[in-house]
């Protein structure tokens, strides 16, 4: 074998693997804000993503394979992983994707994972692995002692995909242009493989439509995307006087221009804990999600802390979204609200989780007691807690029960859920922004009988 052909077969194994692991890392980071990113939805795309992978390097290795034919095989293998690569990773369809679902009826996170995985991530895994045989078979063809080379090569381009993706191209480049690389270095193994005109024909009607799609002036003029990193997918919208922050495709703030007014629940707190705060001292606020900056937006006097994993909020409000800077009472500090709260002695007065967006998807580290009780061990005396949760208002299902549950396992007492927007228990669909309430008070476990009642007592008089 001379030495051209053997660096050629070892450096598509390497981009094979390259391509393979920056593809399911795309994937899951473009999946993460739909279904969450739980080890139950990471499961379902990995093991469908290894099966089929799985599947492609026994089937490789059929003898019904001739070796002649085998670099028009790899071609047009190539060529199918950039179409799917470019259908499955990018964000515009990703989003129609699970819009339609939702029109379906379909929204269990679990079923919408195994729709999508079986769709758009089988082929693909199973082309990965398909091709690793396949150009295993043409070295081993000339030398039967590659197969350490062949397996290091290709867990190499795995790592460097990994790394590289996650690290440096989406943070810096952003998902779409790490969607359009992809795409182009599938494309360009397609060409170095097999270079015929119907194989670079194949190409261009890929990789037309994603550069089209994945351009930040089609992102931005089709979709208004501001920004595409490895956290979020950001845009605004305006409607009349409203306008509205999405985050990966759903709405994660409102404010009206006009009237200087947000979101329903960021209205009724503004009003009625925020902006009638007594001026005997400035109070702390902490918020643990960002969103638009909206809570406390016109209180210039008490100091504010933002905590947002998404280190673009604050530029993407001051400019699209507010048309304002942030007061200088306020702080933005990009970081993981868990985390924050790990490293922060800091007591507040007053305490807004704000990090539940949705109700179909939940970052599941911040619904656990556990979560619950550090957010606990920092409200000041006499500070107040509140939870902002999309949940049924009855209790029609069982996350809604089981928050609920969770809540007053950490907050016994001196707590109350309040339901904000359209109140009707009758309807089917009784999802609602929830205002979950805690008051740091002296706590007190009597209840009232009727053998004793001293209420008398205890009933507060002025």
């Amino acid at each position: 074998m001379s030495r051209k052909l053997r660096i050629w077969l070892i450096f598509l194994i390497f981009l094979n693997g390259y391509v393979s692991l920056s593809f399911e890392l795309v994937v899951l980071r473009q999946l993460s804000f739909w279904v969450g990113s739980s080890a139950v939805i990471t499961s379902i795309i990995m093991g469908i993503f290894l099966g089929f992978m799985s599947l492609g390097y026994f089937l490789g290795s059929s003898e019904k394979i001739h070796t002649r034919n085998i670099r028009n095989i790899l071609g047009i293998s190539f060529v199918i992983i950039a179409l799917f690569a470019f259908l499955a990773s990018s964000f515009p369809l990703v989003a129609e994707y699970f819009v339609r679902l939702y029109q379906w009826g379909i929204v269990s996170s679990v079923i919408q994972t195994f729709i999508f995985s079986f769709v758009l991530l089988s082929i693909g895994p199973f082309l990965f692995g398909f091709n690793t045989t396949l150009l295993s078979r043409m070295l081993h063809k000339y030398n039967t002692n590659y197969t350490g080379n062949i397996m290091a090569w290709d867990t190499i381009g795995s790592v460097l995909g990994s790394l590289l993706t996650t690290l440096i191209l989406m943070p810096f480049i952003g998902v779409n242009h790490t969607v359009i690389l992809i795409v182009t270095l599938a494309s360009f193994a397609a060409i170095v493989t097999r270079p015929k005109w119907w194989g670079v024909l194949l190409c261009a009607i890929v990789l037309i439509p994603t550069f089209y799609i994945n351009s930040d002036k089609v992102q931005y003029d089709r979709f208004g995307i501001l920004v595409n990193n490895a956290n979020s997918t950001i845009s605004v919208s305006q409607y009349d006087d409203m306008r509205v922050l999405y985050m990966n495709g759903l709405p994660m703030s409102m404010y009206n221009f006009k009237t200087s007014s947000g979101a329903e629940y960021i209205d009724y707190l503004n009003k009625h804990f925020l902006y009638n705060l007594p001026h005997d001292k400035k109070y702390k606020i902490l918020v643990l999600g960002a969103g638009g900056f909206t809570a406390g937006l016109k209180d210039t006097y008490n100091e504010y802390i933002f905590v947002d994993i998404e280190h673009t909020l604050q530029e993407i409000s001051e400019k699209y979204f507010l048309n304002e800077p942030l007061t200088k009472n306020k702080k933005f500090i990009v970081q993981d609200a868990s985390q924050y709260l790990k490293n922060s002695k800091e007591k507040y007065d007053v305490i807004l989780v704000d990090v539940y967006s949705n109700s179909y998807q939940v970052p599941e580290g911040f619904i656990t007691a556990e979560f619950m009780q550090r957010v606990k061990d920092h409200i000041a005396p006499k500070g107040v807690l509140i939870m902002n949760v999309i949940a049924s208002q009855t209790f029609k299902d069982n996350y809604s029960k089981v928050f609920d549950n969770t809540f007053h396992t950490v907050f016994p007492y001196n707590s109350q859920r309040q339901v904000i927007s359209y109140a009707n228990p009758w309807v089917y669909n009784d999802v609602v922004n929830i205002l979950y309430i805690w008051y740091n008070r002296d706590e007190d476990n009597r209840i009232y009988t009727i053998n004793k009642t001293p209420v008398i007592y205890d009933r507060y008089i002025k």
